[in-house]
């Protein structure tokens, strides 16, 4: 009898801690869409919940929309702004950028309350053709000179490819029946996630500069920044720990030498001397008041072959800039700013704004 007890309670202590081993391990997992997403050189994901609760959404006056989106909308009861709650993103060069496919293709996995019949019928009458891969149908749409698939693979996950090739969309697709291992995931999730901070809204690993190269270089709002296209570099938001709404950015390249690091931080030290400059005799708005206190907050240190740039962006920037019907804030993507420097001053140039 008392051997029958022993047995049991071993039975239910290793029950117990292959759960706890479980829990752990999912804890230090990326999120389920990040690892459906097949092999690439970039990854980007973005927790759209909590950012639209820190823009205040919910009290924004709706968007005009183009005819051809509110088409959409109506056709499918799907609006991005409101159903979207995660977007994990992975990036594929190229090998011709000037190519029929351009610099980069993208496959991505989408979350949120985007499934249904009406999306299915939409998808249907739009598709110039449809394939079925593992008891999923997967339909191909023109646009913009290329073919993008698009794929029901869960109750509230889209799948959306425009890679030459079907390799990304089935990788996806795969990948859907291993995502709820905590272990599953691309080569580039498995080198690189464990150094995104915990908690942290959006993030990205790997060459995520690649949408906005030019010329081998990455380039934002014209401005050619001192990174190449092909940098490795990780970067995330995480909210801040006080209580005015301050969310942290953190971008880390990964250098080819600790002389390349410091090269390059010396620039990112220009860029920031020459933004802030600029940024100085813009007009008094709760836009422009909050771009200069990230310039003013940006900071950046080289440890060893790495640059760490960091910044603080405050809830009532993103506000503003959700609140704006500019089509250069609303479509162009924004990319953190140059950064000061707190590595020896006698490398750098001085900081004009003090």
């Amino acid at each position: 009898m008392h051997r029958r007890t022993r047995r049991t309670l071993v039975v239910v202590a290793a029950v117990v801690a292959l759960l706890a081993l479980a829990v752990f391990l999912r804890s230090k997992a990326p999120p389920e869409a990040a690892r459906l997403l097949p092999e690439a050189d970039g990854i980007v994901y973005i927790n759209f919940k909590p950012i639209r609760a820190l823009a205040h959404f919910k009290d924004l006056k709706p968007p005009t929309r183009v005819p051809e989106y509110q088409r959409f909308v109506d056709a499918t009861g799907i609006d991005w702004e409101r159903d979207l709650d995660q977007a994990a993103v992975a990036l594929h060069r190229m090998p011709d950028p000037n190519g029929p496919n351009g610099p980069v293709a993208y496959s991505m996995v989408l979350v949120g309350r985007l499934t249904g019949q009406r999306l299915n019928a939409w998808l249907d009458s739009n598709a110039t053709s449809r394939e079925t891969y593992a008891g999923h149908t997967v339909y191909s749409i023109p646009s913009e000179g290329r073919t993008v698939r698009i794929v029901q693979i869960g109750y509230d996950m889209v799948a959306v490819s425009n890679f030459p090739t079907t390799e990304k969309i089935h990788a996806i697709i795969d990948g859907h029946r291993t995502a709820a291992l905590p272990l599953a995931g691309s080569t580039l999730l498995r080198e690189h996630y464990s150094e995104v901070p915990l908690l942290s809204l959006a993030w990205g690993v790997g060459q995520i500069g690649l949408p906005f190269s030019e010329s081998g270089s990455i380039h934002v709002f014209g401005i050619s920044l001192p990174l190449e296209a092909d940098s490795t570099i990780i970067a995330s938001v995480t909210p801040g720990l006080n209580l005015a709404g301050t969310l942290n950015m953190r971008m880390e390249e990964i250098a080819g030498s600790n002389d390349e690091a410091t090269d390059q931080a010396a620039a990112m030290a220009t860029l920031l001397t020459l933004a802030r400059g600029l940024a100085q005799p813009l007009a008094a708005n709760p836009a422009n008041n909050g771009l200069r206190d990230l310039l003013r907050t940006a900071v950046v240190n080289q440890k060893k072959n790495r640059v760490v740039v960091t910044a603080s962006l405050s809830s009532g920037l993103l506000a503003s800039l959700a609140k704006s019907e500019g089509p250069d804030l609303k479509y162009t993507p924004l990319a953190p700013p140059a950064p000061t420097v707190s590595t020896p001053a006698s490398n750098f140039p001085p900081d004009a704004s003090k």
